[in-house]
């Protein structure tokens, strides 16, 4: 049985080695899907530096100023804790894909969790996150 301390926090159920560290460690996702667990890992270990090369250009979050981009995220991942990822929709074609999602967190002892439909393309053959729209009474987290 996996040691829990060792299980991806992408909530895959998978060894962190087997699932979302080769994909921060240099590897491209095939899809879209192992893209927003990877992002959702990264945030939850503070891999800022993953979540910047996987985001498109055209997100609004996007920024140029690398330093204040990847600080922001880093006071994010050490604010929040990552309860739990639930998948409920994927869909993908050619370059476009769509991944629904529940991001169970909380921030102190307030509840944050959120759902949203998140939107990919692939550029070049690697798949980023263009950007995604929230279900109804969310707010999106400051660095997401």
């Amino acid at each position: 049985m996996e040691n829990q301390l060792h299980l991806c926090p992408c909530c895959s159920g998978n060894a962190y080695d087997n699932c979302c560290k080769p994909f921060h460690t240099g590897s491209r996702p095939e899809n879209a899907l192992q893209l927003m667990r990877s992002r959702y890992a990264a945030y939850a270990l503070n891999i800022a530096s993953y979540i910047i090369a996987t985001t498109h250009t055209a997100n609004p979050q996007y920024s140029k100023n690398m330093l204040s981009w990847k600080r922001s995220i880093s006071q994010f991942s050490h604010s929040t804790t990552f309860h739990r990822l639930e998948i409920i929709d994927f869909k993908e074609n050619a370059l476009w894909a769509t991944v629904t999602f529940t991001a169970c967190l909380s921030q102190d002892t307030r509840d944050t969790t959120f759902t949203e439909r998140s939107h990919f393309e692939k550029v070049k053959g690697a798949w980023l996150y263009r950007d995604g729209s929230l279900a109804q009474g969310h707010q999106t987290p400051p660095s997401w």
